[in-house]
């Protein structure tokens, strides 16, 4: 019997790191079956939330006598739209389940390993200090009832956010991150401002990643979004949403009619405006959010302290008079201290958490 558990959550964890931001309102987890110090089966948590990776892992297996299922989460123990996994674990007979982190659902937290306790299942939670970030967006879901927030910005050398002469602050090595970044978020929130300015699609251009389009929130308080963008002609392709004022009902069935959904609010300037937003996207099945926008609107929400991970990406480049801001980049130059180990060749990138 093997004694190697971290090592085989480890392989769990990589499993779950396939869909991060592409389970909904589910978690993301990643199972591996293991006999005789073998992986007999592995899977994660299927897109959408539905099945979970327990169930994956476990329902194509005929043989099952003796085995070891490694977890990366506390497995459910509560009906919801579809059977707890612990079911499925004791119909499989798995004889010992070994899980990096309790779930903060209150329908499961601590109660998978009494019941298969119960059934003379061992079980063990076994904390695995390296991954204690992974579940941080879930554990934020499951605590305020909201969408975890991570937001990007590029600038310079010398701290501007936009380039007068060229749209490209940062090098191709910083774009491919970025993209990775969209890639484990399930939606992007920027502005009109933004989308008009740089004509953006927003959508991961790297192989593999390439037809990958979170869906976007467009911030457009007074529908003033360009009806000439290049976004106008993947409508049909990708969820794309406005957020405006009420008053705009009318106004904003023009946009209906051509593609766009309308999300309504009464206001957005105070904390309590934002947080009822981000709940309310949060219901939509909105998780995870990355914030792609100008200095001005990431400001805001840094003064508001509504950013859970904050990423800038730093060129070694000094633009000098080419350089331009739209508003302070005081508090950019206060997050510049925790360096994210990563060759970008001369970018730098750093890591706020907050």
């Amino acid at each position: 019997m093997t004694k190697n558990h971290k090592y085989f959550l480890h392989l769990a964890f990589q499993q779950a790191e396939k869909n991060l931001g592409h389970t909904g309102l589910n978690p993301s987890v990643g199972s591996v079956v293991v006999k005789d110090n073998s992986i007999i089966s592995s899977a994660s948590t299927s897109l959408n939330g539905r099945p979970h990776s327990e169930f994956n892992a476990l329902n194509k297996l005929k043989k099952s006598n003796g085995l070891i299922l490694y977890t990366t989460l506390e497995p459910c123990s509560h009906y919801g739209k579809t059977p707890p996994c612990t079911n499925i674990i004791l119909k499989k007979k798995i004889k010992e389940v070994y899980y990096a982190f309790d779930d903060p659902d209150k329908r499961t937290y601590k109660k998978a390993k009494k019941i298969l306790n119960k059934k003379k299942i061992r079980t063990k939670l076994i904390k695995l200090q390296k991954y204690k970030e992974f579940y941080k967006s879930y554990f934020i879901n499951k605590k305020d009832n909201t969408a975890f927030i991570s937001a990007k910005i590029a600038i310079s050398k010398d701290y501007f956010s936009i380039n007068k002469k060229n749209k490209r602050i940062t090098n191709k090595f910083s774009e491919k991150i970025t993209h990775l970044l969209r890639f484990k978020h399930n939606a992007i929130i920027s502005t009109a401002d933004t989308i008009n300015e740089d004509n953006s699609i927003l959508n991961c251009r790297i192989n593999g990643l390439n037809n990958y389009k979170p869906n976007l929130l467009i911030v457009d308080l007074n529908l003033k979004l360009k009806k000439n963008l290049l976004l106008n002609k993947i409508l049909k392709k990708r969820k794309t949403f406005l957020i405006t004022y009420k008053k705009n009902f009318k106004k904003a069935q023009t946009y209906k009619k051509k593609g766009y959904k309308i999300i309504f609010i009464n206001s957005l300037d105070t904390k309590a405006d934002f947080n009822l937003l981000f709940k309310k996207l949060y219901k939509m099945g909105y998780s995870r959010i990355i914030v792609e926008a100008g200095l001005t609107f990431i400001n805001t929400l840094l003064k508001k302290r509504l950013i859970h991970d904050f990423y800038i990406f730093k060129s070694d480049n000094i633009l000098g008079k080419k350089g331009k801001n739209n508003d302070t980049p005081k508090y950019l130059k206060k997050m510049t201290s925790k360096l994210i180990s990563i060759n970008l060749n001369n970018d730098k990138l750093y890591k706020k958490e907050f």
